[in-house]
């Protein structure tokens, strides 16, 4: 006879073996979908698959993608954040204003304004979420004032001004390993994190219950606002650190820097796989989507094609999700 200690392992491998197929037949579709885009755009424009061309491409792919990955935490949970702009821009603003503030740019303040960045990315997120969670204000309205009140630190701080980051910043946004720009393995290593977070913990079991049904998690027992303020405040680090690597690589920051950032990020979440009306969601395609968006953007701009295009397939893609869930 075979013993519940017998069965137990057996469950569980079973369990783990399906959430893997589940999981890459979520990620399929992009998946096939970027191969397909890459393949095109060697037939159509192969310089948009040169060294120059990919190494251009690749850093602002891994920022799209910790972007990206922040807004899905917070669609994870029914919501959408429309201060990404604000976030990513005020991130840049901090960094290259407060890591010259004290006669010049040295470790300790840039270390400073390190915490500034984070501080105001947590305390930013943490309205939202209570806003949306307790004040029960819809997350388009709560994030998008967000979105202006950031923009107006943003101004006061910087007065529109651009001031060039501290060295260590662009030289480490700027830099390669073995080739590949270091931003990749920042992306890589993040997102590994915040799938292992989401995807292998209780606190992420929980997280993906209160998303699919708040009212299911509250009979059992699950504070269900705590997880959307976490949300909220983990997706704004995301975009922080985004706006903080971007600040780097372009060296003299824009004060609305963040501004390119709010379509492709939602689109990312949709093309992924992602239910725009909460629940469980698929990091992995999230990242494999902000690839495909930056590598569709490099495609435009070599054929000489409309920017257009590129906001139409965004917004054509939004519109299918909500369609299709």
């Amino acid at each position: 006879m075979t013993s519940d200690e017998d069965v137990a392992p057996a469950t569980t491998k079973v369990a783990r073996s399906r959430s893997r197929g589940e999981l890459f037949r979520s990620s399929r579709g992009i998946l096939l979908a970027t191969i397909l885009l890459f393949v095109l755009s060697g037939i159509v424009e192969p310089e948009s698959l040169s060294r120059s061309a990919l190494s251009g491409m690749l850093p602002f792919a891994a920022i799209l993608a910790l972007v990206a990955l922040g807004q899905t935490l917070v669609i994870q949970q029914g919501g959408i954040d429309l201060s990404v702009p604000g976030v990513v821009s005020l991130s840049g603003v901090i960094i290259s204003y407060y890591s010259n503030s004290q006669g010049g740019p040295n470790s300790s303040a840039f270390g400073l304004a390190i915490v500034y960045v984070i501080g105001a990315a947590l305390v930013s997120g943490a309205i939202n979420g209570l806003l949306v969670s307790r004040a029960r204000v819809a997350p388009i309205v709560a994030t998008i004032g967000m979105n202006a009140l950031l923009y107006g630190l943003d101004v006061e701080i910087s007065g529109g001004t651009p001031v060039a980051v501290p060295d260590l910043l662009s030289h480490f946004a700027n830099s390669k390993i073995f080739g590949v720009t270091t931003l990749a393995y920042v992306a890589v290593i993040v997102a590994c994190l915040v799938i292992f977070i989401v995807k292998k913990t209780v606190f992420g079991r929980r997280f993906e219950a209160v998303g699919a049904s708040p009212r299911a998690a509250r009979a059992a027992g699950v504070v269900s606002g705590r997880y959307q303020i976490l949300a909220y405040a983990g997706a704004s680090v995301l975009y922080a650190m985004g706006g903080v690597l971007l600040a780097g690589l372009m060296s003299l920051p824009s004060a609305f820097q963040g501004d390119s950032y709010l379509m492709p990020s939602i689109a990312a979440v949709v093309l992924g796989g992602t239910s725009l009306f909460g629940g469980k969601g698929n990091l992995a395609a999230t990242v494999i989507a902000a690839l495909f968006l930056t590598q569709l953007q490099q495609l435009v701009l070599t054929t000489g094609l409309s920017v257009g295009v590129q906001y139409l397939f965004q917004g054509g893609a939004i519109v299918v999700g909500v369609g299709v869930y």
